[in-house]
């Protein structure tokens, strides 16, 4: 590639040289900064509408020692990193992650290998499978590098009402809007439920590679590298794969745009009444309101079948259909329905259903294990289950399913032994907490070999808590952006350790910033807990003694171990952190 002067007078500004022989050595603070800083500067290039500084941007940036080293360490940090591709090959040592680093970005004779193709359950129906292609380590590292320069430019175009896939975006943010256009008297009393038939599968490839903003060629290369099942080869023709890094990204590329389109062609009718179009969309799933199904049927629906057909997909005819509002509807889990002219949001039937079915599951998978490992395996699917839908409608629905856990453990209790009388069951796996009674316990060893209490996790005890939906325009890789996406996090933070006012003192005193590579804690992220002085030589378990840091950084900060074993840290406080403020 001929670099431009654009480019090169740009180089002062990129990433510097540091290469290391070792992967322990790579300052991940530095690697950081430089790549944050690119990243602000494709984020202006791209609002002032200068593709040309915006591509020489991308450029520096994809050929950066920095992101290169941030791409690996992305694909050896995530859930994906002891799945091989096509190769067999995981990087899993500190030698392997740093010889990657060094191969990752030669765009030179690159030639991606074929996916993996293997079949998972689908969450919506375990007994249907849905295909994953699982690319190798080397051509995630790839997808990861060339995505740290695509995102920043994918969050400042997209349509300001899509939530799927998106930094600091959820499914919350998403039924969240939906409230604000269809709780009030004068909104829109009927909805379109849109379902594109096979979206991941089915996008055309030549309109991605003709639109999508990153290196043509590259991107060609990924989505024609073909896939591997039962050791078969087969061609890719369309689609962008599920399970490669990038696929999301670059399917809500395709699909951006349709927000903008309707609300320019249909913003008002000819009589000059609203039309009352609004669309929320969440990856492939989507809904868009309208005063009249006439509207929605003879208007909307077309404009939308023409746009899906420019890039290879259609609308599934069985599955997207118009509803009034007060009949309800289903989106992202939960049910949507006006009742005497009052909007309920509420977990959807089918998904309480698939909860139980799971609850009976992992009690059949326990019915020979203690109860404490009962409770240890039911505790993170309610849990996880009830943070999901605290901010809405729920708490019936927590004090139903708690009713049917309480009936379930009790018939556990009395398969397992059923010569003893309900007195016997009730002191031996039940117990008081607080104003609760009944509450099912167990015992389980730590790694210590000490065994402690764990009780049942109540759905009931949930608070419910409003969600303040994200504000449209906030752009995480924007600076101006930079205060508001900190108070956020401190709000999530503080709600998502209210259980655990350890690791929230240690978050807080942190201002959730990790000591090593100067980035924010996050709760998707692998934390551990340092030692500053080593229990080995001495060091005890107070929090004067502890440290939260990132996984990879603690073993950074192991792997030289005896210049580190007593250092401490300057932990540089965000500016405008005002959530859980310091203890």
């Amino acid at each position: 590639m001929t670099v431009s002067k654009e480019a090169q007078a740009t180089a002062g500004t990129g990433a510097p040289s540091h290469r290391n022989k070792h992967w322990h050595a790579i300052d991940w603070a530095k690697a950081n900064r430089t790549v944050k800083r690119l990243q602000t500067r494709i984020v202006k290039a791209t609002q002032a509408g200068r593709p040309g500084k915006r591509k020489a941007l991308q450029w520096l940036l994809t050929h950066s020692y920095s992101a290169r080293a941030l791409a690996v360490k992305r694909v050896t940090d995530n859930h994906g990193k002891n799945t091989p591709g096509v190769d067999g090959i995981i990087w899993n040592t500190p030698e392997k992650k740093i010889n990657a680093v060094r191969q990752t970005g030669r765009r030179r004779n690159y030639r991606p290998q074929p996916l993996r193709r293997i079949y998972i359950p689908k969450a919506s129906n375990p007994k249907k499978l849905r295909p994953l292609s699982i690319p190798c380590m080397a051509d995630r590292a790839e997808q990861a590098l060339h995505l740290q320069a695509l995102d920043p430019v994918a969050e400042t175009t997209q349509d300001p009402n899509s939530y799927g896939f998106r930094r600091e975006r959820s499914t919350a943010d998403a039924l969240a809007q939906c409230f604000n256009v269809l709780s009030k008297q004068t909104c829109a009393s009927y909805i379109l439920e849109g379902d594109i038939k096979s979206c991941f599968d089915k996008i055309s490839i030549e309109w991605l590679c003709q639109h999508v903003p990153m290196d043509q060629q590259i991107l060609r290369k990924w989505l024609k590298a073909g896939f591997i099942d039962k050791g078969k080869l087969y061609e890719s023709t369309e689609g962008t794969p599920q399970g490669g890094i990038a696929s999301p990204v670059l399917a809500n590329l395709a699909l951006d745009g349709m927000e903008r389109m309707l609300h320019h062609k249909l913003s008002s009718s000819k009589m000059g009444r609203s039309n009352k179009i609004n669309v929320v969309k969440y990856a492939d799933d989507f809904i868009v309101t309208g005063a009249t199904q006439e509207v929605l049927e003879q208007e909307v629906k077309p404009l939308i079948e023409g746009f899906l057909a420019e890039r290879g997909l259609e609308l599934s005819s069985e599955k997207t259909v118009i509803t009034h509002i007060d009949e309800g509807f289903d989106f992202l889990g939960c049910n949507l329905r006006k009742r005497k002219g009052k909007l309920l949001i509420t977990p959807a039937a089918k998904n309480i259903a698939a909860l139980k079915t799971k609850i009976r599951k992992l009690v059949e998978i326990n019915a020979h294990n203690t109860a404490g490992e009962l409770i240890k395996s039911l505790n993170p699917l309610l849990r996880g289950w009830g943070n999901y839908y605290k901010p809405w409608v729920s708490k019936q629905v927590f004090a139903d399913i708690d009713s049917f856990l309480f009936a379930t453990v009790w018939r556990w209790a009395r398969k397992r032994h059923p010569t003893r009388n309900s007195t016997w069951r009730r002191k031996t796996y039940f117990t008081t907490q607080g104003n609760r009674h009944w509450v099912f316990t167990g015992q389980v060893a730590t790694k210590a070999g000490n065994l402690h209490s764990i009780h049942l996790f109540s759905l009931a005890s949930i608070r419910i808590q409003r969600h303040i939906k994200i504000k449209l325009d906030a752009n995480p890789y924007d600076p101006n952006w930079e205060s508001y996406f900190e108070r956020r996090l401190h709000a999530r933070m503080k709600d998502t350790l209210t259980d655990r006012m350890d690791l929230q003192m240690l978050w807080s005193r942190q201002s959730g910033i990790c000591p090593m590579c100067k980035q924010p804690l996050l709760p998707e992220e692998a934390w551990e807990r340092h030692h500053v002085i080593w229990r080995v030589m001495g060091g005890d378990n107070t929090l004067s003694n502890l440290k939260l840091l990132h996984a990879n950084c603690h073993h950074q900060l192991h792997s030289t171990r005896s210049r580190n074993q007593n250092r401490d840290f300057t932990v540089a406080s965000p500016g405008h952190a005002n959530g859980l403020g310091k203890t």
